[in-house]
């Protein structure tokens, strides 16, 4: 990574690191102190743009054989991920994000701002776990000390989560929903009511106490335990869900939407369409869109011979369009992990109704009515048994919150949903992303000999 990264740079540096940040200096050459008001929507938009909707996320789509390029192998899609094209991507969540949410952080700090100082906080819980989900053990207690220290050791991935707990402990702890100093139209989420950024504090805690059911040293009814009581204080309403709404206009493009652009050359999987006709599933039209050659509802078969684009289905636009909605943390969430969780503590039977609800919940937002008899047959088809429990639930989280990376870490900590390698696969589905060459250039750890298919900390057998 350049040296840069390590250095909390200029602030003119930090806000033009990515096209759609907003231009907040009147000299370029002499950067101005900015407000958290400034600082906060750039970041967000950030969050939703890189962090949720980036590179890696597209990566972890093709692991799980949700999308796929019109294009011939090799490439990501079978499992050809090099370390050059991970520079950009560690620079996105080191820079971009963890740098400049440490600079808000800092700055509320200073100016006894706590509500802005407790969305810093769990902006960067949710990045830094969304990056040592997708690498391990990352910089983190020496990554943050200027011209200090330009080779910072890797804190193991087990202390990062102790770190992620402490940052949504203490955000939930500054949150003062009775402070005259709240954001406003700069929180694009949730518009300063910080009752909801509570809710969503809470929530995180309990998806990444889930993140360790499998862990060495702990168990999964303890970490049961916690998902549940946490989940106590978390969302209780799709009103809740942490979401980001996209003009569709110039600059305020939706992600994936661009991901689908035809220039792309993405469409979805076979893989993914064919598991819609295989459960009979109702969503099938509501989420995929038929191939506009024949009408017929077709993904593509990595490996398989090049056809012409619209051969193959898209998402609806409801999901993969340029004005589409990011839902990165969802009450149907909410509600599958506290299935999960209670499938863990008190079998199937007592888990099933949080199951029921949580498929509901995603019928809703997808706009499947929850009680017509398409619904209700599919759900009658889907019933939870000592045997599939597990199973259903993580397969229907997914369907419930596609193209969010979430559903990687639940693959990989579950096995569901069930997958076999691509044609022409260069190795095992991957478990992991590799290092960036400019880190292993610039500060060269013992961890960056690791392989897309090594475990993490967290991923054990």
């Amino acid at each position: 990574m350049k040296k840069l990264l390590y250095i909390i740079p200029s602030l003119l540096l930090v806000l033009t690191g990515c096209s759609k940040f907003l231009d907040v200096n009147q000299d370029p050459n002499r950067p101005s102190d900015v407000s958290e008001s400034l600082l906060l929507p750039p970041l967000e938009l950030n969050t939703s743009d890189n962090v949720y909707a980036g590179l890696s996320a597209t990566l972890a789509q093709n692991f799980l054989q949700v999308i796929a390029p019109v294009q011939p192998n090799p490439g990501f899609w079978n499992y050809q991920v090099l370390s050059p094209d991970m520079d950009g991507e560690f620079n996105t969540f080191y820079v971009t994000s963890l740098n400049n949410l440490k600079i808000l952080q800092n700055k509320a700090e200073a100016s006894n701002k706590p509500n802005y100082t407790a969305i810093a906080k769990i902006l960067t819980a949710y990045t830094l776990a969304t990056a040592t989900d997708l690498w391990g053990d990352l910089p983190w207690s020496e990554g943050f000390k200027g011209t200090a220290n330009l080779k910072p050791e890797y804190d193991s991935q087990e202390s990062i989560y102790k770190v992620i707990q402490d940052l949504l402990t203490s955000a939930i702890t500054d949150i003062n929903t009775g402070s005259a100093i709240l954001p406003g139209a700069d929180d694009f989420f949730y518009a300063g009511n910080m009752t909801k950024w509570k809710k969503l504090a809470y929530h995180l805690k309990a998806r990444y106490f889930m993140h360790l059911s499998k862990a060495p040293g702990h168990t999964a009814a303890i970490q049961a335990d916690s998902v549940l009581n946490a989940l106590q204080n978390g969302f209780t309403a799709s009103a809740d869900d942490l979401a980001m709404a996209y003009a569709g206009t110039a600059g305020m493009e939706n992600d994936w939407g661009i991901t689908f652009n035809p220039v792309s050359t993405y469409v979805l999987n076979e893989t993914f369409v064919e598991g819609f006709k295989t459960r009979n599933d109702p969503r099938l039209p509501l989420m995929v869109k038929p191939a506009a050659l024949d009408g017929q509802y077709r993904g593509r078969r990595v490996g398989s011979p090049i056809q012409a684009l619209d051969a193959f289905s898209y998402p609806t636009d409801f999901y993969g369009g340029l004005n589409a909605t990011n839902y990165m943390a969802t009450y149907s969430e909410a509600l599958f992990l506290k299935a999960e969780a209670t499938l863990i503590k008190s079998g199937f039977a007592a888990a099933a109704p949080f199951y029921v609800d949580a498929v509901k919940t995603g019928f809703t937002r997808t706009g499947l009515d929850p009680n017509s008899a398409a619904a209700t047959t599919y759900l009658a088809s889907r019933t939870l048994t000592a045997a599939n429990a597990l199973q259903l639930i993580i397969e229907e989280k997914a369907l419930a919150n596609p193209f969010n990376i979430e559903n990687y870490t639940d693959w990989r900590r579950t096995g569901f949903p069930a997958l076999t390698k691509v044609d022409g696969a260069l190795s095992d589905i991957p478990r992991r992303l590799v290092y960036p060459q400019s880190e292993q250039l610039s500060n060269p750890q013992p961890q960056q000999t690791a392989r897309l298919t090594d475990r993490l900390w967290w991923d054990r057998q």
